[in-house]
């Protein structure tokens, strides 16, 4: 088998095929030579054509091109590119190490040895290599993204393979995008409006970090990025068919006509091939100068802002066009939503590592007319320091808001003097976004996410138990602000264990009641435990995967999270886009007033204090909210404030236990008194509604999922 073969063109890059053929193309500044390697199946030990690229005839300034007439999609292919093997230069050409193309839309691991991609030796039998793809022709159904405002968004943090990987899940395809697809229906009843998947970019699965016990702990999160254009392969059931991009939009797509969006979380601040120390199979090979920011006093060296071996060169020109072309290509060619990028701090970082005033990269993705309906939210930090909050351009970015994280959870575990820092939180925390002409929808509130305890965890565990990742227990942040609620780990006694639900169901109030953009960690909602490790990056197996028996084990705690969302949904004081401006209701009604147990009284000053009220107003016939909140051991009176031709009812009480724990519809209890006792460590709601609303008079509707 033999292709002529054309002088081809520079742009786009990666490999386009069309009715005639497909066109190459490739970037390298510093290469002296490129070879193309073209393979008929995915695990050919040898290319069945070579093609050797003329620098006079297929190269177009810095790019590598040619056109290989009627070749076909399906095709595996792979590039030997040689260059200048000085590394005081930043230089690590090796001719003998096979590359994938950093723009695949697929590849495949078929006989991939990672041990191979390090040394002098050639690794062709065993490299990874790359598909052409045709992205035409997909019949999408009329879908679109769904552009749902930033404000009505409550987003679900995902693990695309630990959603499904266990056998519980009763999926035919488990740890896939199908088997998400059949989890749609759950979703849905949730009340989730988008779902955040941890990184779904190709990744090497099958990296072995360590042995614990006899048995290999691998990379499980996948936040070290071999292929940013392709979707993993080790979540497609046809990988190796070249079905990466209409498996991972079937899931888009069937997510879409849920109403759910797709949120992907994006790694470009480090990639998978490590420093100076790592493998060779893409960016290094290719252009390691280019790509990678390098110490400028010895270029051997690898600048590491990430904490994970080396930082990419985001803003220097060449990286900062793949970056902006990956995210044109997944709103483009998948659908998907938005995005959420990874220590996103390293994109404000220039070519010499010091943080720029006007980022390219930034403000690029900010301006860019593709991605103007794209979501944006920023991990705000890196690993050397640099904290952003309230930092990225124009009002589109959001950012994981940590202090949220932070001050919520001392405040459930009883920590004092912080009633002032909870309502700045649940207002929206404009202490740290308003001086910057940004709005609560910057703001992603959550109280857990994948790094770190799950919320059973938060209230079962004081230290971390990290044991199983084979590092000593010394990996993972060491202060957690959790408490255990008087015992270590799983509980025999039945007030810890009622006490530990009673503060998860706290913290699911205070997150549903906080203006800004919520976001639950999967599996929070049926109490999903990782036993107490809060760094379980290489854990694939049930330390990290949903166990579904739980949905029905801890159905009562999955029916306070639902009822919670559907709450918020249905109250715009508790999602506006605004920060609260004083503004008075039809009735008078401030939009919101602060208390502590003494109306008006908030403590603000009060070292002592665990206790705060809020009363929101309600607008254009809506209820209006009133909440107590003590996180007190002990029982305290609240002052309930007086209504003009109103009634309080109570909706929830966190102290009872289902089905008092959250009313449903029509059987919330009036409360006419003026005084109410809260239990310690509980949150009550009262909604107020005429006094003529009868009681009851709401059908009950089926609980349960």
């Amino acid at each position: 088998m033999h292709f002529s073969t054309a002088k081809g063109t520079a742009h786009p890059l990666g490999a386009t095929p069309d009715k005639s053929g497909v066109n190459f193309s490739i970037f390298s500044g510093h290469a002296t030579s490129v070879e193309l390697l073209l393979f008929q199946n995915h695990d050919d030990a040898a290319p069945f054509q070579v093609i050797e690229f003329d620098p006079y005839i297929n190269k177009t300034f810095h790019f590598w091109h040619v056109f290989v007439e009627g070749l076909p999609s399906g095709t595996h292919y792979a590039f030997r590119i040689d260059g200048p093997s000085s590394v005081e230069a930043g230089h690590r050409f090796n001719r003998n190490k096979v590359l994938i193309d950093p723009y695949a839309m697929g590849n495949t691991k078929s006989v991939w040895n990672r041990a191979d991609a390090w040394g002098p030796q050639d690794n062709l039998t065993t490299s990874m290599r790359s598909i052409v793809i045709d992205t035409t022709g997909y019949d999408w159904e009329d879908d679109q993204p769904l552009k749902r405002p930033m404000e009505e968004t409550i987003i679900y943090e995902v693990h695309v393979g630990g959603f499904t990987r266990a056998s519980s899940s009763g999926v035919a395809h488990p740890g896939t995008f199908s088997g998400i697809i059949q989890k749609i229906p759950y979703l849905q009843e949730l009340g989730i409006t988008a779902v955040e998947l941890l990184p779904i970019c190709d990744f090497d699965e099958t990296e072995v970090l360590r042995t614990v016990d006899g048995k290999p702990v691998r990379n499980f999160w996948g936040y070290s990025t071999l292929g940013f254009f392709a979707p993993q392969a080790a979540y497609c059931v046809k990988a190796s068919a070249g079905s990466h991009m209409d498996e991972f939009r079937d899931l888009v797509k069937a997510l879409h006509k849920a109403g759910i969006e797709v949120i992907l979380d994006v790694v470009f601040n480090h990639t998978d091939e490590g420093n100076q120390f790592g493998p060779v199979f893409s960016f290094k090979g290719i252009d390691n100068s280019a790509y990678y920011l390098l110490d400028s006093s010895d270029k051997h060296i690898y600048s590491d802002y990430t904490g994970c071996g080396n930082t990419f060169n985001c803003n220097h020109p060449v990286a900062e066009k793949l970056i902006i072309d990956c995210l044109r290509h997944w709103v483009r060619d998948t659908h998907v939503d938005g995005f959420r990028f990874d220590e996103g701090s390293i994109l404000s970082r220039g070519e010499d590592g010091r943080p720029l005033v006007h980022p390219p990269v930034v403000w690029q993705i900010e301006l860019d007319e593709e991605l103007a309906e794209s979501k944006l939210i920023a991990e705000a930090w890196d690993a050397a320091g640099l904290y952003q909050i309230g930092r990225f351009p124009g009002d589109r970015w959001a950012e994981w808001n940590g202090r949220f994280r932070d001050d919520l959870r001392r405040f459930v575990k009883g920590d004092p003097g912080l009633v002032g820092a909870v309502a700045s939180r649940l207002a929206g925390s404009a202490d740290l976004y308003e001086d910057d002409g940004e709005l609560p929808v910057n703001s992603i509130n959550f109280i857990t996410c994948h790094d770190g305890f799950t919320m059973n965890d938060l209230v079962s565990y004081n230290a971390k138990h990290n044991e199983a990742n084979g590092e000593d227990n010394r990996d993972g942040i060491n202060d957690n602000l959790s408490w255990n609620c008087g015992a270590e780990g799983e509980a025999h006694d039945s007030s810890i264990k009622t006490l530990r639900e009673r503060q998860i169901k706290n913290f699911a109030t205070l997150l549903m009641l906080s203006r800004g953009v919520p976001m639950i960690l999967a599996g929070d909602e049926i109490r999903r435990t990782q036993m107490g490790n809060n760094n379980a990056y290489c854990q694939d197996n049930e330390i990290s995967w949903m166990d579904w028996n739980l949905v029905d084990r801890n159905r009562q705690v999955l029916r306070f999270w639902k009822r919670m969302i559907e709450f918020r949904k249905s109250h715009t004081s508790l999602r506006s886009r605004y920060f609260f401006r004083g503004q008075l209701n039809e009735r008078g009604l401030p939009d919101v007033e602060w208390h502590g147990c003494h109306l008006n009284s908030p403590g603000w000053s009060d070292p002592d204090a665990r206790a705060l009220g809020m009363t929101l107003a309600g607008f254009h016939g809506e209820e209006d909210i009133h909440v107590m909140m003590n996180m007190h051991w002990d029982m305290q009176d609240f002052e309930v404030p007086s209504l003009a031709d109103r009634r309080w009812f109570r909706l929830v009480s966190t102290a009872d236990s289902a089905p008092n724990d959250i009313a449903d519809p029509g059987t919330e209890k009036p409360f006419d008194g003026e005084i109410y006792s809260v239990e310690g460590r509980s949150i009550v709601i009262l909604v107020s509604r005429s006094r003529w609303t009868p009681t009851h008079s709401v059908p009950k509707p089926t609980s349960g999922t």
